[in-house]
C-alpha cells in the first residue's frame, strides 16, 4: 500500500465546495453536524484514497471519485436511512460483500435509487458499512433476492485500517 501523505489544510474555497458536495450527497446540512462554528477541512491520502478531517476528525473518503461518509462520522450516519442485516450477513458485508435481500432484516428510512445508506447489524446496531442503493426502499422491502446496495466502504477495508492506523 502507498505511504499516505501528511494531512494538509484546504483553502477556504476548497472547503466550502468539499462540504457542499458532502451535503449535497448526505442530503443534510453538514455545517449543523459540525460542533464548532468554524470548520477546519484537512486531506490526506494517495492518487486511490483521500481521507478528508473536518475539525481533525475522519469524516469524509473520496474513492473512485466517489465522496462518501466515513464510518466514524457518526453524526453524519445517523442520519442516513439504514439496512438492518440479520447477524449471518454480517461477515460477508465486514469482507465486502454487497447486500443481499436475503440477509436484510428491515429498512429504516426512505432512500432512492445511487442513495448512500448506512448497514448496520440487528443485534447491536454498529455501523458495518456505507453501500449505494440498487434499488429504492419501496423495492428493497418487496425483493426477496438479489442484490439491494453496493458495499462501498465497510469495517476492514483499506479506508478502515488507515483510520485505524492514525
Amino acid at each position: 500500500m502507498p505511504e499516505a501523505k501528511r494531512r494538509q489544510f484546504l483553502r477556504e474555497k476548497e472547503a466550502t465546495q468539499l462540504l457542499l458536495e458532502l451535503s449535497q450527497k448526505l442530503k443534510i446540512n453538514t455545517k449543523e453536524l459540525l460542533e464548532q462554528k468554524k470548520t477546519t477541512v484537512e486531506q490526506a491520502g494517495d492518487p486511490n484514497i483521500t481521507i478528508y478531517y473536518l475539525n481533525g476528525k475522519p469524516a469524509a473518503v473520496k474513492l473512485k471519485d466517489r465522496l462518501l461518509p466515513t464510518l466514524q462520522f457518526e453524526k453524519a450516519l445517523q442520519h442516513l436511512p439504514k439496512i438492518v442485516v440479520n447477524m449471518g450477513a454480517v461477515p460477508h458485508i465486514c469482507n465486502g460483500a454487497d447486500v443481499l435481500a436475503p440477509g436484510i432484516v428491515k429498512i429504516a428510512g426512505a432512500f432512492a435509487i445511487n442513495d448512500y445508506v448506512v448497514v448496520v447489524d440487528e443485534r447491536h446496531q454498529k455501523p458495518l458499512a456505507v453501500a449505494a442503493a440498487l434499488v429504492d426502499s419501496q423495492a428493497a422491502n418487496s425483493l426477496k433476492h438479489g442484490k439491494v446496495a453496493e458495499n462501498l466502504h465497510y469495517v476492514g477495508d483499506s479506508v478502515w485500517n488507515r483510520l485505524k492506523q492514525g
